[in-house]
């Protein structure tokens, strides 16, 4: 029989109800795991063995009372480090909030209590959610579980370790052009970005706010769907979360894609992407034509702008949200100060790391007096021309297929003096992100050893048509369950 740590979502919460299994000796076999494999690829910063222990046993009496319980209860889950959570530390892996315990939970930490999960810790990610490789992280890098010479990819890197790794069985992210799907094509496992606004973002620490979304990390899409369900819904704390009816994202599980039109972006598969991962990518839409659906190519000629847009919108958005952390009310305060001026400028001089130092500066320029229509006034006419693009082309497509990351991990360190290549490992993502799109990115082959991902994009609120796709290929393809060879 298979460790339970290795065992997906749905096929444990069966267990569970059919009484094979407790949620005590589920958990204890994932924090097993965590002390066998952390040490080599330190997904987590903050791990939470005894509040998992008590939350089993708390998971345990609700399981054994006879009442139809949700379907993550009992299931070990873990915490991007970027969502609040009452009384365990929160550090969104920066220095300035090394030390910051949160007197509530995100929305959606509470949405996942209600269901009865086990919290196994807060994973690392790139400081204040920015990078694209976890190397930003105040603390230590995360390691890819394939290869832990390599990047896991960002900046949700320490989630998507630790499903891949299994260390948890479901994990959540955040993502502000990428920050899921990226490192999940890295790692080799599901990572779902819903439609902004499926999600509330009460309690996560925020980036880019027009732009951030919380979903879930899995081994596979049912898992995935599951996940989803849990955590999605209308919160009057978010005035940008949807009100929409509840709906079960695995409804159309199992159904097929005999019929559907899949879009082919000719942008996507050109200068930049490996050619490697683009024929993986390639092969993956000839599965799904093979399994029925037909296959269109499209282009989204605006994808250029892409890049150039994103990164005035999101530093604009981060500049103005990061300027809370000043020293003054929570997190870092320097002691090295002479007058509320100096406060102020020393507690961040200490606090920032250079990447967010980087992107508050180059923010807080775009949106000063005589430069705001010439940058950010014209990135948002550019978010207008790429949303139009993916409207078009969703007119004759019901969903779009594309490479998730035009690259495979790459070595720690590898482009640490290269910021230019580093932002261009999100160039598949971050149109997604603009456009306020739901995406997700599913493993579909290998190359030299690491995970190539297949990125999936649909139209707004339609989550359940992605899984449906998702599931198309996964079973056809063979590479859910596949796993890393770590000890």
């Amino acid at each position: 029989m298979s460790e339970l740590y290795s065992l997906t979502a749905h096929q444990l919460r069966d267990m569970l109800r059919n009484k094979q299994i407790s949620s005590v000796e589920l958990t204890q076999s994932v924090i097993n795991r965590m002390q066998q494999v952390e040490p080599k690829v330190q997904a987590y910063i903050t791990q939470c063995p005894e509040l998992a222990l008590e939350q089993a046993k708390a998971a345990d009496e609700r399981l054994a009372s006879g009442d139809e319980q949700p379907e993550l209860c009992g299931i070990p889950v873990a915490i991007k480090d970027n969502m609040c959570t009452e009384g365990v530390r929160t550090t969104a892996a920066s220095k300035i909030l090394s030390n910051f315990i949160p007197p509530y939970d995100g929305t959606v930490v509470s949405k996942l209590r209600a269901q009865g999960v086990v919290f196994t810790g807060k994973t690392n990610l790139d400081e204040f959610a920015m990078g694209s490789s976890t190397e930003n992280s105040a603390f230590f890098p995360s390691r890819n579980p394939w290869n832990t010479n390599c990047v896991p990819g960002g900046s949700s890197g320490g989630s998507a370790v630790a499903v891949s790794a299994d260390e948890c069985i479901v994990s959540m992210g955040s993502d502000t052009g990428g920050s899921i799907r990226q490192p999940a094509a890295l790692c080799g496992v599901v990572g779902m970005k819903p439609t902004y606004g499926r999600v509330s973002r009460y309690g996560l620490i925020a980036f880019a706010s027009s732009l951030d979304q919380i979903g879930p990390f899995s081994k596979d899409v049912e898992d995935c769907a599951i996940a989803l369900n849990a955590i999605c819904g209308k919160d009057s704390h978010d005035s940008t979360s949807v009100d929409l009816p509840k709906e079960d994202f695995g409804r159309l599980l199992h159904t097929g894609v005999k019929g559907l039109r899949v879009g082919v972006p000719k942008e996507y598969f050109g200068e930049g992407v490996d050619p490697e991962v683009g024929a993986s990518v390639m092969a993956a839409i000839e599965e799904l034509r093979a399994a029925g659906a037909e296959i269109v190519e499209i282009s989204l000629p605006s994808t250029g702008y892409g890049l150039a847009c994103y990164y005035i919108l999101a530093p604009c958005e981060a500049s103005s949200n990061l300027a809370r952390f000043d020293g003054v009310k929570y997190g870092h305060r320097t002691t090295n100060i002479t007058h509320h001026t100096g406060l102020m400028e020393q507690s961040r001089g200490e606090g920032f790391g250079a990447e967010v130092k980087q992107r508050i500066m180059i923010g807080t320029y775009a949106l000063s007096a005589g430069y705001y229509d010439a940058y950010y006034l014209k990135a948002q006419q550019a978010r207008t021309i790429i949303r139009q693009d993916f409207d078009t082309a969703f007119q004759s497509v019901d969903v779009i297929a594309t490479p998730t990351s035009p690259v495979v991990a790459f070595g720690i360190g590898e482009k640490a003096n290269d910021p230019l290549s580093m932002k261009l490992a999100d160039i598949c993502t971050i149109l997604v992100n603009i456009a306020g799109l739901p995406a997700m990115s599913m493993p579909c082959g290998f190359k030299d050893g690491l995970p190539v991902g297949l990125q999936l994009i649909g139209k707004p609120y339609q989550e359940a048509e992605l899984l449906r796709v998702a599931q198309a290929y996964e079973l056809r393809s063979g590479l859910a369950g596949k796993k890393p060879n770590i000890g």
